[in-house]
């Protein structure tokens, strides 16, 4: 455990030291995108329009490959006078790269974003374009539900990007096929969930598979909504309005039940060097009865269309269930998930109001964000709740873990916050780490509890 924890500490100095080198090689002047050269702002041979583009992207899931050909070849074929510079990256290292280039002034002209969360800081800076009145102008409103296009619902407090989902970041996934061969039904309790660690254990199974290497999956995909259950709805308020605090006993003992789920075998701390993206196969190929992740993830599991191959085969399929945790002995209340608005694209606030330009990076942008676009990834498993009203979902023809993760939203009767998309990451980096440590055993929830507060109560001083 110590040996893993100082392993940890040398990642994360690597990680500065990394972003330092980025945003000096990006105030000498370095290139963007591989190399293609940056040409002068707005400008492209033959009279184009330039945008350089930042996408969040995952070569590895199905349909990546199609991506390229049907979101952004399509795109290009139907927009000849303007021309991308897209560059692609996934996960942390698309985190850092915006932050660097945030840092050298040179951010992207179409970046995709989070409301809030991981993105605060592109919209409390306000680097990000007020989209209000080219909403307006175009009518988006007629076509997207009003909580999308709510300015309360982003972190920089107007519209600065359009959202192309509602996301519930915990979902729990169950192999019915696993559990059979077990002897075993889908827990309906922790109590029950616990019981089936040694029958599966006995048959070879694990009970849970989450990849928790990466410190943001616990606090996200699980702890947002263990926090939810047992400090009630509206919780972040609290804290932020000073009525309470995260040493509080809900949260601690929220906490508590992080440590119960090593503790007890549910999850096993191997997790804790299990990368973001390694859980997949082994759950795919029953080595477990249950996987945690988010609602997104089952785009990871259906058919590439490309490819004609899935992980987990339609035929399979109708053996998985995907609903939320079991109930909690303790909590406040139960049956319920965390969600919050889902990523989107937005616009640097660098560009003239009125340029070519912004024309250009508006068009892109309401291209990724619509209808067309949506429909996609509803068939792709990209995402399993559009904003876009005017999507006739019982059309599609989906494969069944799609039509499974579409209806997720029965499967709870109440939706709290998302730590990271409600505080700054000041405030949520110490709970996210604080998490992992809980796992290693290195700190206990107390100890993650006065850490989380002592950030808090730092970050509020500034404000």
């Amino acid at each position: 455990m110590i040996l893993h924890y100082l392993l940890e500490e040398k990642m994360k100095q690597e990680k500065k030291v990394l972003l330092s080198v980025l945003v000096l090689t990006l105030l000498a002047g370095a290139v963007f995108a591989g190399g293609r050269g940056q040409s002068s702002p707005g400008s492209a041979s033959g009279g184009q329009v330039e945008l350089r583009v930042l996408n969040y992207f995952d070569m590895t899931a199905a349909n990546a490959t199609l991506e390229i050909s049907r979101v952004w070849g399509d795109f290009e074929k139907a927009n000849p006078d303007i021309k991308l510079i897209r560059e692609d990256l996934f996960n942390d290292p698309f985190h850092n790269k915006w932050e660097a280039y945030a840092a050298a002034g040179q951010l992207p002209d179409v970046i995709y974003v989070w409301p809030s969360g991981r993105s605060t800081t592109l919209h409390t800076q306000r680097l990000l374009k007020d989209l209000t009145s080219l909403a307006k102008r175009d009518g988006l409103d007629k076509f997207y539900t009003p909580v999308s296009l709510d300015p309360s619902q982003q972190s920089s407090g107007y519209l600065a990007m359009i959202p192309r989902a509602i996301t519930s970041s915990h979902a729990f996934y169950i192999n019915n096929e696993v559990l059979r061969a077990a002897g075993l039904s889908p827990a309906k309790t922790y109590a029950e969930l616990k019981a089936q660690v040694p029958i599966l254990k006995a048959k070879g199974y694990e009970t849970v598979i989450m990849p928790n290497q990466d410190s943001w999956v616990m606090q996200s995909c699980l702890f947002s909504m263990v926090a939810g259950r047992f400090c009630g709805e509206g919780w972040e308020q609290k804290i932020l309005s000073g009525q309470a605090k995260f040493t509080d006993p809900d949260f601690v003992a929220a906490l508590n039940f992080i440590k119960a789920l090593y503790d007890d075998g549910v999850i096993n701390r191997s997790s804790l060097t299990t990368a973001y993206g390694d859980g997949i196969g082994p759950f795919a190929t029953d080595k477990s009865a249950y996987y945690i992740d988010g609602d997104w993830r089952v785009g990871a599991f259906i058919t590439d269309q490309s490819t004609g191959q899935a992980v987990i085969p339609p035929a399979k399929q109708r053996n998985y269930t995907i609903t939320v945790f079991p109930d909690i002995e303790g909590a406040k209340f139960n049956a319920s998930t965390s969600a919050i608005l889902g990523t989107g694209w937005a616009m640097s606030a660098a560009i003239p109001a009125g340029s070519p330009k912004e024309e250009a990076a508006w068009k892109l942008v309401k291209w990724l964000s619509g209808k067309e676009i949506q429909t996609y990834l509803l068939e792709t498993g990209g995402i399993t709740t559009p904003t876009r009203t005017d999507i006739d979902v019982a059309s599609l023809t989906l494969e069944p873990l799609s039509i499974e993760a579409s209806k997720l939203g029965t499967k709870y009767t109440r939706s709290t916050i998302v730590i990271d998309g409600s505080f700054e990451a000041e405030v949520h980096e110490p709970i996210n780490e604080g998490l992992q440590a809980i796992g290693m055993g290195s700190q206990t929830p107390q100890q993650v509890a006065q850490a989380a507060q002592r950030a808090f109560d730092s970050w509020k001083a500034k404000q």
